[in-house]
């Protein structure tokens, strides 16, 4: 469980009914948000609508801000956090395919779930392709998880890399998202003839 409550011992009963909880209430944020709709999804890639961007940046550095503030108060154990180690060639490389699925399909593995729950039939074909290119992936590419190991570097982390602590960072952050949020303000205006009347 979350390094917060690691002291508690749940039940898997307990850690399926939060998980259950919690995944509704996220599918709910993203289609209130209009995140189910792959028109507003690809608008950030048109420049007129930066909701996606905007939400998603945000909400890292609330997350961000979150973790350092309870860290530094001791509620937190940041050392318990599973970290992805960090292999930068093959991490270039799956940034570039999702960023191209993304593109093409108008959809994330979660927004795809939400567009599915409302209905949306693009929603269904984008996740069965999902599925199909994780079982390709699984089946065709042999010896690739060994080459991502050899490029490896294990777990990155900014605080240990640089030496400034993680509270900067989040400081640092807040200060980007808020210059971003004026950047993204901007580009919205300068492209809003490009919105389509449907969106």
């Amino acid at each position: 469980m979350f390094p917060l409550v690691s002291h508690i011992e749940w039940s898997a009963g307990t850690d399926l009914a939060i998980a259950v909880v919690l995944g509704f209430g996220f599918g709910y944020c993203l289609e209130r948000a209009g995140f189910g709709s792959a028109r507003k999804l690809t608008a950030v890639f048109y420049l007129f609508d930066m909701a996606v961007v905007k939400v998603m940046f945000t909400a890292i550095v609330t997350c961000m801000t979150g973790i350092a503030l309870l860290s530094a108060i001791g509620a937190v154990n940041v050392s318990e956090f599973y970290v992805e180690p960090t292999a930068i060639p093959a991490q270039i490389i799956g940034g570039l395919l999702f960023g191209a699925g993304f593109m093409i399909g108008g959809y994330c593995p979660g927004t795809s779930m939400a567009a599915i729950a409302t209905g949306r039939k693009d929603g269904f074909a984008f996740a069965f392709g999902m599925l199909a290119g994780v079982w390709a992936f699984a089946e065709l590419t042999p010896g690739f998880e060994s080459w991502i190991k050899s490029v490896s570097s294990g777990e990155v982390l900014l605080p240990s890399t640089t030496g400034i602590g993680m509270i900067w960072w989040a400081a640092g952050f807040i200060l980007f998202l808020l210059a971003a949020a004026r950047a993204m303000a901007w580009l919205e205006h300068r492209f809003a003839d490009w919105k389509p009347r449907y969106t």
